[in-house]
This record gives structure tokens, C-alpha cells and sequence, in this order.
């Protein structure tokens, strides 16, 4: 059994009744919508047009929401409804990043993830949803998809229809029938000139004003809902805090194992701010939690599919690797322990610590490709690219560390080296990344906002211009000059959080519905 939607948008008359009946029937805040009608305007008056778009969650076959819920709140019923549970929901608002159709959102009375469920009660008891059963013009379709007598089969089998976003793979069960592409893409229908009835909320206004009209059909849409961006910057911030801390913890376990000396740097403050930025890390992502109280259920209810929760354990594995590097560098310091009887315990602890390191920091990567909902975090190098920056922002910040220690020429060499490399490797991906194809009109368009549009000032001059100056700094750094090494590893920082605040973003303005 499959059940799914159609929606005949040649006779949609946009009356809203669906819309209002979905509100009722589940007590949506005021504001929000499980259900709602899109507008979209093409054309100059007096030859203009206006179509009507109805939409909704699309109870995917293979739905990522599910994938990378934590928590398993999102789940497939055995009759292909997407539904929720809103008792084990965090408020992670990952699910969000991985809809492709804007279809989530969260409750403002329950602070939990919601959606359309297909109205699943009514269902279980034999009724229609409550949007089926108001629409006056009979425009929407419900039934078993995979039985080719039911109505629906038939409709969908006997017409042409169209899905949403068919480029993301996720097997969509809601088919339109007679809607203008304009309506399903909203790339092709920019929010400018304002709604008919309504403001569009300043995210969506300030977008808009970088996505140009299609010269030909001007189409825009001119009636909507708000779609806020999900994460901010506590999510900007944790990127930096893990890499600072990972980056420093790679550099202390490459050279315990090549016998470069760093002495207190690698033993202490290394570990230390491996330590400090997983723990800023986990509190910064609890924080940004709609329902922080539940934050222990990512361990206790867990989905093995989800790389936020796997994300979790190597922060945890991370903590413990780092904690126990740091408490025998203390030992060590403190004189309690030769440092050649500690030696190999170093040694042994260092490659399982370098693993976790890269993992602490490269995570993400993977974490954003279940992210399927924005295209722009879809790179596959972005796993290699994390782990780059952390080489780059954990050599700088040890530099600057160094300049209140001891270190030897082959330290400096490490340090300044890890940071010059690292940033400007940084630097060139940066490059080919955005000035390069993109696979996708969201991911081009995304990639626009940041080079051309709105962002652009701060992407050149904060998150390129900095890095290139950090490298330079750097090099000069390597050349045996740490004061200046050490400059240049505090501006690597700051072009880093100004990078990352782009990225974190961009990805997220493009519009999904």
C-alpha cells in the first residue's frame, strides 16, 4: 500500500478551504501550515495570469526527514504515510534541512517538529482527510497509489502529472495535474514586488531581491508562507569551535608520531581545547534545540541512520580520547610521571585520537549531505574539505598558544605549515567550489547569492581576503617569525567563522516552495 495525494490544479479555484480545514482539523498555530495555497503570477497586466499551487508534505518514498531525524519522531507507517511523533521530537529542525518541499516546521505551541500526516486519525478510521473533504471543486486525490484500480492510479495513470523537486530522488507521492512549472519551482518564481495579501516575511524579501525575473514568462510569486531559516548561528559557531579544537588534537597526535616536539602545546593545550571545543560544540547544539530537555534522547532513542545522532558518539568518543590525552600530559607537567614512561602511552593513544579528530571535525560533511533540502551543502568533498579548515584554524591557534611556550624550529615548522597549507587549500576549494558547475538550479542559485549577491562582501573580503592574508602570514610564520605566524592564526579564525556564517546561510535562503 502506498497512499498518496493528487492535486488537479485545473480546477483549483485557490479558494483556501483546504487550507483552513487542515488548520482546524489539527490546531495549527496561527501563522503556520501544514497545508497551504501557493500563488504564482506570470506576465504584464492586461495579459497576465495567475496559477495556484496546493502545498504540503509529499510523503516521500524515500524520505530523508526520516533518515535524519535523531529520534525516529519521523516515521513511514506501512501504508506510506509520513507521519511524526511529536513525544520524541527534540526540535533538532534537522528534519527541516532535509525536506526538499519546506513541508516541516516547528509548532509554536508544542516546539516540536509538524506536518501534513495525511491526517492519519481519519485514515485509520475509514474518513478522507479533512482537506479532501472541504475542497468544493473535487481537486484533491487521496488513495493507494499502488493499486492500479483505485481512483487515484487511474487519474495519475491516465494524465500528465508533475512532482515537486524530481531532481532530489525521494520518490515524491503527491502528483499535480495542469500546474504551471513556475508553481512547482520556486527558483523560477522569485517573491519580488511584494504578496497580494500579505507581506512576505524580510527573509524571503531579502532573497528575492538577488534572484532575477525570467525575462520571458516574469513570473513571482505573489502569495506565500514563511519559511525562517532553521539553524543560525549557534550552527555557524559550532563549526568553528569543533574545528579549532579537532585541528589542534591532529596536529598534537601527528606529531607525537613523528617525534616532533611540542611539549606543553601538545601535551595541554592541544587536548585542552579538544576538550573545550567539543564541550562549546554540545552545548551550543543543545541550545539550539527547540526541546533541550529531551537532548539526552539522541542516545536513548536513537536512529542509526541519522549522522546527527552518529554525530553525537564521536563527540563523545572524541571528549573521552582527548580527556585521557589530557590528564597524562597533566601527569607528565606536573612531574608525577617521566615523560619517557608516558612516551608510549602517547604513542599507542595517538592514531585512535587522530581518527577521532578528523571524525570530530569532517562529521558534518555528512550530516549536510543528508541535508537534502539544500543543495548548496551537497559537495562531496565536503568531509575533506572540514578537515582541511581544521588543519588550518588548530595550526593557527597553536601558534598563537606558542607564542606564551617553547617550541623548536621543527614545531614552528609544523604549526606555521599546518596553518599556511591548510588555509590556502582552503582558499583554492573555496574557488573551484563556488565559481565552478553546479549540479542544480538551487545549488547555482545559492552559489550566486554568495559570489555575486547579498553575501558576497562578506565572502571575499571576511572569508576569502582574511584567509589569503592568514596564509601569507603564516608562510612568514614558517619562515621563523612565530609573532607573525601568530597574527596570522587569529585571522584564520575570524575568516573562518566569516566563511562559515556564509555557508551556513546561503544554503538555507534558497527558497523550497
Amino acid at each position: 500500500m502506498r497512499y498518496g495525494f493528487a492535486i488537479d490544479q485545473r480546477t483549483c479555484i485557490g479558494c483556501h478551504a483546504c487550507t483552513v480545514a487542515c488548520k482546524t482539523e489539527h490546531e495549527v498555530p496561527v501563522g503556520q501550515f501544514r497545508t497551504w495555497v501557493k500563488y504564482v503570477d506570470q506576465g504584464t497586466f492586461p495579459s497576465n495570469t495567475r496559477d495556484f499551487g496546493v502545498m504540503r508534505c509529499n510523503h516521500c518514498t524515500d524520505a530523508p526527514c526520516v533518515r535524519i531525524c535523531p529520534t525516529k519522531a519521523l516515521f513511514t507507517r506501512e501504508d506510506g504515510i509520513v507521519d511524526f511523533d511529536r513525544d520524541r521530537c527534540i526540535g533538532c529542525k534537522s528534519c527541516m534541512q532535509g525536506c526538499p518541499y519546506d513541508a516541516i516546521y516547528i509548532d509554536d505551541d508544542t516546539h516540536t517538529a509538524a506536518k501534513c500526516n495525511f491526517c492519519a486519525h481519519r485514515v485509520d478510521e475509514g474518513l478522507e482527510p479533512a482537506c479532501v473533504v472541504v475542497c468544493p471543486t473535487h481537486s484533491i486525490w487521496v488513495g493507494d497509489l499502488s493499486d492500479p484500480n483505485s481512483g487515484i492510479a487511474r487519474l495519475v495513470a491516465d494524465n500528465p502529472v508533475q512532482v515537486r523537486a524530481p531532481e532530489q530522488g525521494t520518490g515524491p507521492n503527491v502528483f499535480y495535474l495542469g500546474s504551471d512549472r513556475a508553481v512547482l519551482d520556486p527558483v523560477s518564481a522569485p517573491a519580488q514586488g511584494g504578496y497580494i495579501y500579505s507581506t512576505p516575511d524580510p527573509h524571503r524579501a531579502e532573497v528575492a531581491a538577488d534572484m532575477p525575473l525570467d525575462p520571458v514568462t516574469q513570473a513571482r510569486t505573489t502569495l506565500d508562507t514563511a519559511h525562517p531559516r532553521p539553524w543560525g548561528w549557534r550552527v555557524t559557531t559550532y563549526l568553528w569551535t569543533k574545528a579549532l579544537g579537532a585541528g589542534a588534537m591532529l596536529l598534537a597526535t601527528l606529531a607525537q608520531l613523528f617525534g616532533i616536539p611540542l611539549g606543553g602545546i601538545g601535551m595541554i593545550v592541544a587536548p585542552a581545547l579538544g576538550v573545550a571545543g567539543i564541550a562549546i560544540t554540545g552545548a551550543l547544539l543543545v541550545w539550539d534545540l527547540k526541546r533541550p530537555e529531551r537532548f539526552y534522547y539522541i542516545l536513548t532513542k536513537p536512529n542509526p541512520t541519522s549522522w546527527l545522532f552518529w554525530g553525537s558518539v564521536v563527540l563523545g568518543v572524541g571528549a573521552a580520547l582527548f580527556g585521557i590525552w589530557l590528564l597524562m600530559g597533566i601527569a607528565v607537567v606536573a612531574g608525577l610521571v617521566a615523560p619517557a614512561t608516558m612516551s608510549p602511552w602517547f604513542t599507542g593513544l595517538a592514531i585512535p585520537a587522530f581518527l577521532a579528530a578528523a571524525m570530530v571535525t569532517g562529521y558534518t560533511g555528512f550530516l549536510f549531505n543528508q541535508a537534502e533540502g539544500r543543495d548548496l551543502w551537497q559537495s562531496p568533498l565536503l568531509f575533506w574539505h572540514l578537515v582541511v579548515q581544521a588543519f588550518g584554524v588548530g595550526g593557527g591557534g597553536l601558534l598563537v598558544a606558542a607564542l606564551f611556550g617553547d617550541v623548536d624550529e621543527t614545531a614552528l615548522a609544523l604549526l606555521a605549515g599546518a596553518l599556511t597549507l591548510g588555509i590556502a587549500v582552503h582558499v583554492v576549494m573555496l574557488v573551484f567550489e563556488y565559481l565552478g558547475q553546479h549540479e542544480t538550479r538551487q545549488a547555482s542559485t545559492a552559489a550566486h547569492l554568495v559570489t555575486h549577491g547579498r553575501y558576497a562582501t562578506t565572502f571575499w573580503f571576511g572569508g576569502i581576503g582574511l584567509a589569503v592574508v592568514a596564509a601569507v602570514l603564516g608562510a612568514i610564520g614558517w619562515a621563523g617569525v612565530l609573532v607573525v605566524g601568530a597574527i596570522g592564526g587569529l585571522l584564520a579564525q575570524a575568516a573562518l567563522l566569516f566563511y562559515e556564517s556564509v555557508f551556513v546561510r546561503a544554503g538555507q535562503d534558497v527558497p523550497l516552495s
